[in-house]
């Protein structure tokens, strides 16, 4: 493989063996983690959190979990899918993932891509954050980063310079990456999918390095990124990211105190 890769995140510990004595009898305190509708608000904010992966990790199988073990938690969460989540996002997916679609130019889909998150962030996620919502997001500007700077060779400066334009440099408090080899992600998506659509029908060199480009990312933001093993079964994989959210709200509830 190329660049070394970060240790996936360790599975962490259940509510069961986290939290201290006093705190069962609390409202909104599940063995130390803060619950229901304040969960994750504060100062008018809400928490933005993304999941990325190659094609076949399981992300998106991830976010609808997630997204259901939020509501469950009575946790107010908005979803948003990349490209899409508004109706020129839609039809933008459907124009960059056509298989039918000519030859671009890189930088043309680093905007093409920009377009519909522009979208996406004016439409549904800055207003979900000033309402205090908890925000997952299949995919987000690391996105760019992986598939089109260290998978197409795209000017990573460009890049930042575009996303930072569209979303106000908004970046996540917490990114999940679900990694697996892009080998398995490939043979994922065969067996699960009619049709690939563009971006998975390149070779397994441009997969392998977005891969790359992705935990070369992690490695310079230890602090924002989770690197979870996308290999292990879907409920062992959520436990880990479930752990890794509640933490995150438990920080946004105290002021990042603890």
């Amino acid at each position: 493989m190329g660049a070394s890769r970060p240790e996936p995140a360790q599975r962490p510990r259940g509510p069961e063996q986290e939290g201290g004595p006093g705190q069962e009898g609390v409202p909104g305190r599940q063995n130390g983690w803060v619950m229901g509708p304040d969960a994750g608000r504060g100062a008018g904010a809400g928490i933005l959190i993304s999941l990325e992966g190659v094609e076949g990790s399981g992300k998106s199988t991830q976010c609808r979990l997630l997204l259901a073990w939020l509501r469950d938690q009575g946790v107010a969460v908005t979803t948003v899918r990349e490209p899409g989540g508004t109706d020129l996002g839609e039809r933008l997916r459907a124009i960059v993932l056509d298989p039918a679609l000519g030859p671009l130019r890189p930088e043309t889909e680093v905007l093409l891509f920009a377009a519909a998150r522009s979208q996406a962030f004016v439409e549904r996620i800055e207003p979900a954050l000033s309402r205090g919502d908890v925000v997952v997001c299949d995919r987000f500007v690391d996105s760019s980063a992986a598939y089109q700077g260290a998978g197409l060779g795209v000017d990573a400066e460009f890049i930042r310079r575009v996303n930072d334009a569209v979303t106000q440099g908004l970046r996540p408090q917490l990114t999940i990456l679900l990694d697996v080899p892009a080998g398995v992600g490939r043979e994922r998506r065969r067996q699960a999918a009619a049709e690939l659509d563009r971006i998975e029908r390149r070779d397994i060199a441009y997969h392998e390095a977005v891969r790359t480009g992705y935990l070369a990312l992690a490695r310079r933001e230890p602090g924002r990124f989770m690197v979870v093993d996308g290999t292990g079964d879907p409920e062992t994989v959520h436990d880990a990211i479930q752990g890794a959210v509640a933490r995150a709200l438990a920080s946004r509830a105290t002021g990042g105190r603890g």
